[in-house]
């Protein structure tokens, strides 16, 4: 039963190793081992200190010895500081892992359970990587530290070495007893919670329904006895944890009381000095006692939740498949370009929305009514309006990251609700306003998740979509995105709308893509996405990008109207104020066709 209840933690864990970088993890271990000296030197410094100095009526070598452990100490803090940025190395990949999961799972299911689920999920990313670095950070520390304390007290005094093992090894084979009861009680909890979030929103949000049946009386039982049966976890949890007490006592404190009893003993045999007692005493107090307690108390809460967070994450969100096989280095740059080209002329470009209604939920007015019109595949749409006229929310009906309340989006003919979430976004890739880059390479980032591109495709689309600069800055392909969030958001733009340009899919939708991108680069970015092979839809931050397109959906009351850009001036007093009056481009050629319904 205890080997069963520990699974579900144990597969959360490693599949975390499973992420983590090999390199980064032994250099982590170096620096600890660095960071590991002065638990190493101190006994025996001490020992050297007492027993050739000071009892020996020398001093002034004893204070030297004493020196020593000072100067190694001053090392442990160059050793710590050196630390971190290796512990980030370990920690990033886990957190882009872990949001790649909930990403790919919030995708995959078709009903999935809204968004405090997602929030839920979402919170549970962080604390994993909250814990994985606290984790990391405070038990590497003392695990390395008590290493050394009993490898240097074998060096000092071997005789007292069983004196300290065999109780030691007999408070490890009781804490390692006392995981299996405390991950099943840990993870009830945080059952339980989950529980009475998803019972109370469900009640919260039929507070009407539950009035009118003359229900308070059953939903305030059963919400009761749920946070009963959540004190009880709690309760449970304490007791399972009360008895870590027992394996710190054996672990720290029997060792200290065995060699204290038998201290006189050896030191009448001959077998220690007084110095080499002292130096033992040194190892036991400030370093063995301590470390035993820190790693019960840390492995005994921020392991088990860490154990118990990975379970729910592997359980909610299934992993995604695995990156595709790279592409040879020597695939030329026109190669995508060309299967693009023959799947746009194929007719998979092509995108029809028919009868679009959506309202977001507790809302009255729909966001969204009676949206309608046809591209065939090389159009160019551009969408305006006012601020909340439903453009984002247009965006998101057409990637499938929402669902519309009536009418359908159709890709390439085929109903994009009905498509899985991997072929949708192989026919459809959408960039929202803020644009995520993750911790890794340049390369990662701009070929996930449409797999391996040579350095010849990756310079050609930079250089169209007006990147190229930026990649120099970064190092090039191969160079290391440290910290995301360095990178200021025009920047981030420019990495995701050149990862959106060198994806397979024929449809390319820009959701203010380019907001935070002077003129000059937006327009380049545009025309690079418009002389691509396939369709492009621009939720438009400027006019200028309506009047670079080849049709204009005004979304603006009485309501949708579809027209060019020179037809809109004429219909629409709205957008005929916001473009000046001009007529730029009044005889575009006409690639979208199609009609907008009007709003109830």
């Amino acid at each position: 039963m205890g080997r069963h209840r520990r699974a579900p933690g144990g597969r959360g864990l490693r599949e975390l190793a499973a992420v983590v970088p090999r390199r980064a993890v032994w250099r982590l271990a170096g620096w600890s081992a660095v960071e590991a000296l002065p638990a190493l030197c101190s006994g025996l410094l001490v020992a050297a200190a007492a027993d050739r100095g000071f009892l020996a009526g020398r001093p002034g070598t004893g204070f030297a010895w004493l020196g020593v452990l000072g100067a190694v100490t001053a090392l442990r803090a160059l050793a710590a500081r050196a630390v971190f940025p290796h512990l980030a190395e370990v920690v990033e990949p886990l957190r882009d892992a872990l949001v790649a999961r909930v990403v790919h799972g919030a995708l995959s299911r078709p009903d999935p359970d809204g968004p405090a689920e997602i929030a839920r999920i979402t919170e549970q990313v962080e604390s994993a990587r909250q814990l994985t670095a606290t984790l990391l950070r405070s038990a590497r520390g003392v695990g390395f530290g008590l290493v050394a304390a009993l490898l240097g007290l074998g060096l000092l005094a071997p005789p007292v070495l069983p004196l300290v093992l065999l109780p030691l090894l007999l408070s490890g084979v009781l804490f390692v007893r006392l995981l299996g009861p405390l991950v099943a009680r840990r993870r009830a909890v945080v059952l339980a919670d989950e529980r009475i979030a998803a019972e109370a929103g469900r009640a919260f949000a039929g507070l009407r329904d539950v009035a009118a049946c003359g229900a308070q009386q059953r939903v305030s039982a059963h919400l009761s006895a749920l946070v009963e049966a959540q004190g009880e976890a709690l309760r449970s949890v304490g007791r399972a944890a009360a008895a870590r007490s027992l394996t710190v006592a054996v672990g720290g404190r029997l060792p200290l009381l065995a060699v204290v009893c038998a201290a006189p003993w050896l030191v009448g045999r001959g077998w220690l000095t007084a110095g080499q007692v002292l130096g033992v005493a040194t190892y036991l107090l400030q370093q063995l006692e301590p470390a035993v307690r820190a790693l019960a108390g840390m492995l005994g809460s921020w392991l088990l939740d860490l154990a118990v967070v990975l379970d729910r994450l592997t359980a909610a969100c299934p992993a995604p498949p695995p990156a595709p096989v790279p592409a040879p280095a020597a695939a030329s740059a026109g190669a995508a370009e060309a299967a693009r080209a023959a799947g746009a002329a194929g007719g998979d470009g092509s995108l029809r929305v028919e009868g679009l209604r959506f309202a977001h939920p507790g809302s009255a007015e729909p966001a969204l009514e009676g949206v309608q019109f046809e591209l065939h595949p090389g159009a160019h749409l551009a969408v305006v309006g006012p601020s909340g006229t439903g453009k984002s929310t247009l965006a998101a009906l057409l990637a499938g990251v929402l669902s519309p309340d009536a009418g359908r989006v159709l890709l390439g003919g085929q109903d994009a609700a009905a498509l899985p979430a991997p072929s949708r976004a192989a026919r459809l890739a959408l960039v929202p306003q803020e644009a995520y880059v993750f911790a890794g390479t340049v390369r990662e980032n701009l070929c996930w998740p449409s797999g391996a591109h040579s350095d010849a495709e990756l310079a050609t689309a930079a250089h169209r979509v007006g990147s190229a600069r930026l990649l120099a800055r970064l190092g090039g392909p191969d160079g290391r995105i440290a910290a995301p969030a360095a990178l200021s958001a025009g920047e981030r733009q420019l990495l995701a709308l050149t990862r959106a340009f060198l994806s397979p899919a024929p449809v390319v939708v820009l959701d203010e893509a380019t907001c935070h991108l002077d003129a000059e680069a937006e327009l380049r970015a545009e025309e690079a996405f418009a002389a691509r092979p396939g369709t492009l839809v621009v939720i438009a931050h400027r006019i200028g990008s309506a009047a670079r397109a080849d049709r204009v959906l005004l979304l603006d009351a009485p309501g949708p109207l579809l027209a060019s850009h020179a037809d809109l001036q004429v219909l629409s007093p709205f957008y005929r104020a916001c473009s000046g009056g001009s007529s730029a481009d009044e005889h575009a050629p006409s690639g979208a066709r199609g009609t907008a319904g009007p709003s109830r």
